[in-house]
């Protein structure tokens, strides 16, 4: 069973940074991609940014330039450097991992959550 365990978040003031961390324990599953998807009340989940286990990075288009994803191959993390925040990054931000079944679809694994909140 895939799980992953989130770290960092919490409370800042526009402008200013925030780093998210999360551990990713494959278990033998075959992780093709882990990410970091953001959810506000009354929204749906949307993605924040991706890291494909070929390295290949993806964006919202919100974030670009101010966001950066990473991957800790040696520690199994998957971080988001978050910097010149603004109110409009505030809420639950999620880590996913996308595990590859061979002949079926693929598999969505959630973390629980951590909040993240920007203040004018």
């Amino acid at each position: 069973q895939v799980q992953l365990v989130e770290s960092g978040g919490g409370s800042v003031q526009a402008g200013g940074s925030l780093r998210l961390s999360c551990v990713v324990s494959a278990n033998g599953a075959a992780i093709i991609e882990r990410g970091w998807y953001r959810q506000t009340p009354g929204a749906q989940r949307e993605m924040v940014a991706t890291i494909h286990s070929s390295g290949t990075t993806r964006y919202s288009d919100s974030v670009k330039g101010r966001f950066t994803i990473t991957r800790n191959y040696a520690e199994n993390t998957v971080s988001l450097q978050m910097n010149s925040l603004i109110p409009e990054d505030s809420g639950i931000y999620y880590c996913n991992a996308v595990e590859a079944i061979f002949m079926r679809k693929n598999r969505d694994y959630w973390g629980k959550g951590t909040q993240v909140t920007v203040s004018s």
